[in-house]
């Protein structure tokens, strides 16, 4: 083998090398975005669900003091 061809082997090594690092980090990088997709779903729907809650306390909330008729304390 002579020194040129020896040197495109070379190249061509590193380049298959490189193309199979590459490969596997878009493989990892795919999964965690996946992963990070799930848990933002996730999250709104637990936000949302939150924001349910805190108005159906609010309701009941506004519900009872229109009951009192929303009397000031004494104190004030």
């Amino acid at each position: 083998m002579n020194d040129e061809t020896h040197r495109e082997a070379s190249r061509l090594d590193e380049l298959e090398a490189r193309l199979a690092f590459q490969d596997d980090l878009i493989e990892n990088l795919n999964d965690v975005v996946a992963r990070q997709d799930r848990e933002l779903l996730q999250l709104a729907q637990r936000v949302a669900l939150l924001e349910e809650r805190l108005q159906d306390l609010a309701s009941a909330a506004g519900g009872a003091g229109e009951a009192q008729g929303h009397e000031v304390p004494p104190h004030y």
